[in-house]
């Protein structure tokens, strides 16, 4: 037996990866429900169950899939062009943060002109703050998994420091949380009595245009060449700088988008605890998809549903809703396996 080295993987073939290794992640993960002596099918049937098996199911499990699909294309974009972006998390509360400052009172427009305003701002703040890691790495070969890591916590401290201070809603009984989206800023619901919102229109847009982009555009030709080889990109007359600085304003300009919807389309004004680690199970949804745009839809709706299902199972059969966070991590580990698959073929003699 040998592993003989792949020209390219099918379609098909990156789609069955993916399912292989979600697949495979849940088989892992029977390990410890069994050891806590949970009954394993009957689980995962409550939280497929939990994700699915309602009109409210399917919307919270959309819902939460919104923010997933912006910090997973981030992360594709990013990765695709060997830009490690890790920022996510931070670049999302800064997107939150700047449509929270615009939407909440500080401009008197109409609903038209204020929600493409805030739209913008979110992208712009979460885009212009990936700006500072790229420029680190292409200038000064800054290792941009530190950088853009340690700004997150940058990014929570500040945000908790305008909800104690200037940006406090003094309506809000000494709750850190800003004061609440006007009406006229707010993203509309797509189904009544649900929490779905337009942010999810605006994220499958989204993914059709970075889709597009990657695959249709000298941008995304630049791209995908800079990653596979900086050096064979600059012989051939590509400006790598500039492509890198392209692709970071594009990452966290997606971030920041996932924070504006968090805000303006779910709760309404601006917390600590706003993501539940949106940003890094970005990370997650975007290997899934094996870095391919409209796979991260998939993806998402895939991490949506653990997460979702999870709450249903931990509450029908007193297991830890922690076994998501589990499934999730697995599911990395998996899929980074999974890539063995892609890249070589094995050769039987």
């Amino acid at each position: 037996m040998r592993l003989e080295p792949r020209e390219r993987a099918s379609p098909l073939l990156m789609l069955g990866a993916s399912a292989g290794a979600a697949v495979l992640a849940l088989l892992l993960c029977a390990i410890p429900l069994l050891w806590a002596g949970a009954p394993v099918l009957e689980a995962y049937q409550v939280m497929a169950q939990g994700a699915f098996g309602s009109r409210f199911a399917i919307a919270e499990t959309l819902s939460r899939a919104t923010p997933l699909v912006l910090t997973g294309l981030a992360a594709t974009v990013a990765f695709r062009a060997k830009l490690w972006n890790i920022g996510a998390e931070g670049q999302l509360y800064l997107g939150a943060l700047a449509a929270t400052a615009l939407g909440s009172g500080a401009l008197d427009l109409p609903g038209w002109a204020l929600l493409p305003l805030i739209l913008a701002a979110g992208a712009l703040a979460g885009g212009l703050w990936m700006l500072g890691p790229t420029l680190l790495k292409t200038r000064l070969g800054v290792d941009e998994v530190v950088t853009t890591l340690l700004l997150n916590f940058v990014v929570l401290l500040f945000v908790s420091m305008m909800l104690e201070g200037p940006m406090k809603d003094p309506m809000g009984m000494g709750w850190p949380q800003s004061a609440p989206i006007l009406d006229a800023a707010a993203l509309p619901k797509l189904i009544p009595r649900t929490r779905i919102h337009a942010g999810l229109v605006i994220a499958v847009v989204a993914a059709i245009l970075v889709w597009l982009m990657t695959t249709r555009t000298t941008w995304g030709f630049e791209m995908r060449a800079t990653g596979a080889n900086p050096s064979a990109a600059r012989f051939a007359g590509m400006p790598v700088g500039r492509v890198m600085l392209r692709v970071g304003l594009i990452s966290g300009a997606l971030a920041g988008l996932a924070g504006v919807g968090e805000v303006a389309g779910l709760k309404g004004y601006l917390t600590q605890d706003l993501s539940p680690g949106y940003g890094y199970a970005g990370i997650v949804v975007a290997m899934l998809a094996q870095l391919h745009a409209l796979g991260v839809l998939l993806a998402a709706l895939f991490v949506a549903a653990v997460f979702v299902g999870a709450d249903s199972m931990s509450r029908a059969i007193g297991v830890s809703s922690y076994i998501a966070n589990l499934v999730v991590a697995t599911s990395l580990l998996t899929v980074l396996l999974s890539g063995i698959v892609l890249r070589y073929r094995v050769r039987w003699r």
